[in-house]
């Protein structure tokens, strides 16, 4: 009885701060720039030229089609037919299509490197992700990804991200009661709402990153610049805009 009548106040109370619905999550860190190259690096991007990469969840194609100017070949993956349908077409008039193949099924032959980019706070079954991955690298291949922002992040809720932290601050019953006014998709969980939340922390990708076949080269929590004075190993989880990282295939035994 309590929980209902916490989650009605916690209702009216989201109601009134955001009776339309609005994200703070924005793209306008990337206004006028490379997307890529801001979550990436530039060192890292340059690394892949010559290279065959995966774009492992391409979306709508467009970091797809910047890799492909520099790769050998780039294979753009999503499971969402009507991105593929777009990134194809960019790809077609921008004059790459030759350089790039986009679909619902990865290739065949294993590539150099995977790109993950927006990800990994989204899947399901991150570690299940990270298996695939390593199944679709050539032995001494790479996984590079940047990932964010992450769930202790002032806005890691996304959507539900109405106030700093909201996503913390109020229940998930009355968090989802809001987005049904609206969304109307169903969506019960914070896990099975579009694109799906899967409340990643810095500390449960190490776990899982130490759990898996992978070798971490490098793990990078890039701060929120207003934040860059408080960032620390202490504070991470609530300073941290992005996490950029390298994870390696072991090379084959010889002889293997």
């Amino acid at each position: 009885m309590l929980r209902r009548v916490l989650t009605r106040l916690q209702y009216r109370l989201l109601k009134l701060l955001a009776p339309g619905g609005t994200s703070r999550v924005t793209s306008a860190a990337y206004a006028g720039r490379s997307k890529l190259r801001v979550l990436l690096g530039d060192a890292l991007v340059d690394s892949l030229r010559g290279q065959r990469v995966l774009d492992f969840g391409c979306g709508l194609g467009d970091e797809s089609l910047e890799l492909a100017a520099i790769a050998a070949h780039v294979y753009g993956l999503d499971i969402v037919p009507r991105y593929l349908a777009e990134a194809q077409r960019k790809a077609h008039a921008a004059g790459l299509a030759d350089r790039v193949t986009f679909g619902t099924a990865p290739p065949r032959e294993p590539v150099d490197t995977i790109v993950s980019l927006d990800a990994f706070e989204h899947f399901s079954d991150p570690a299940g992700v990270l298996r695939q991955m390593y199944d679709l690298l050539r032995p001494g291949g790479r996984v590079v990804a940047s990932f964010g922002p992450t769930w202790y992040h002032p806005f890691g809720g996304h959507l539900f991200s109405v106030v700093p932290w909201a996503h913390v601050v109020f229940s998930e019953q009355a968090l989802i009661r809001w987005r049904s006014d609206i969304r109307s998709d169903g969506a019960t969980r914070f896990s099975n709402v579009e694109g799906g939340l899967n409340q990643m922390t810095i500390r449960r990708f190490e776990r899982l990153v130490r759990a898996s076949p992978f070798r971490l080269v490098t793990l990078e929590p890039v701060p929120i610049r207003a934040c860059r004075r408080f960032h620390s190993r202490l504070t991470r989880e609530f300073t941290t805009a992005i996490v950029r990282c390298v994870l390696e295939r072991h090379q084959a035994a010889p002889g293997g």
